[in-house]
């Protein structure tokens, strides 16, 4: 999901999913009925929680394009069209940019660029982006020339273990971060207040905050429940297919 204000962008499961880009996970068979079921759950909770949902054509040719997220991230002042380090991907987001277009002006990452929009975890005037198998140097280098003058600072964090940054963290609160130590390690958000993962449950670091509200996968119970303990509220959506497709909740 990508959002600007309380709009909430997404886009329906393509036939071609069962051939999405995998790089941490074995691909196993993706039912494409219940993937799409549960993505029409997904959008229903997201549009409950007072979301206005707007609904992209799919891209049957792009595997991948269920992930709106990726190809780009939006600033209260401007939106940042990505660049993906898939090449697979690179054509998913002429159709979020005409969107987003509608509230933000674009800014584009160019070639040799390459960053997805899953690499970004933007809290108050501080981006963190990953250094991944998605998002370069150059990227970095192109954000900081970008957004230093408008007064956000640019943290590169290191990753190994997994795809994106938020497939190991995510912004909970203004003040607060969902984060799997074993992926991304605590001392990355230095001062902000860390719910971690239950151990049990790597993938279960990334949540979509809405509001006051946190939609997470309902396959991490665990996890879960540390937030609801932690004075979060948690809506619980079925992401089993997507999970197939090295996706989640973002």
């Amino acid at each position: 999901m990508s959002t600007a204000d309380t709009i909430a962008i997404v886009r329906p499961v393509p036939d071609s999913i069962g051939s999405c880009e995998l790089t941490h996970v074995e691909r196993t068979p993706i039912d494409l009925e219940t993937a799409r079921s549960q993505h029409r759950i997904y959008t229903e909770t997201l549009e409950g929680l007072g979301c206005e949902i707007v609904v992209l054509p799919p891209l049957h040719d792009h595997p991948d394009s269920v992930f709106v997220e990726d190809p780009a991230f939006v600033l209260d002042e401007l939106a940042v069209i990505a660049r993906s380090g898939a090449e697979s991907r690179r054509g998913e987001a002429d159709s979020v940019a005409e969107v987003l277009a509608l509230h933000r002006p674009c800014h584009a990452i160019r070639s040799p660029g390459c960053i997805d929009g899953g690499d970004v975890i933007v809290i108050g005037r501080t981006l963190y982006v990953g250094h991944s198998t998605r998002t370069n140097a150059e990227a970095h280098r192109q954000l900081r020339d970008l957004l230093d003058p408008l007064g956000y600072r640019v943290r590169v964090v290191p990753l190994r273990d997994c795809l994106h940054l938020k497939t190991g963290a995510t912004a909970i609160s203004d003040d607060a971060v969902l984060c799997n130590p074993g992926w991304v390690p605590p001392s990355t958000f230095e001062g902000l207040r860390i719910v971690e993962c239950h151990p049990d449950e790597p993938f279960s670091g990334n949540v979509v905050r809405v509001g006051r509200t946190l939609v997470a996968d309902s396959a991490w119970r665990r996890t879960n429940d540390r937030l609801a303990e932690a004075g979060f509220e948690v809506a619980e959506v079925p992401l089993g297919e997507l999970t197939k497709a090295e996706g989640s909740v973002t």
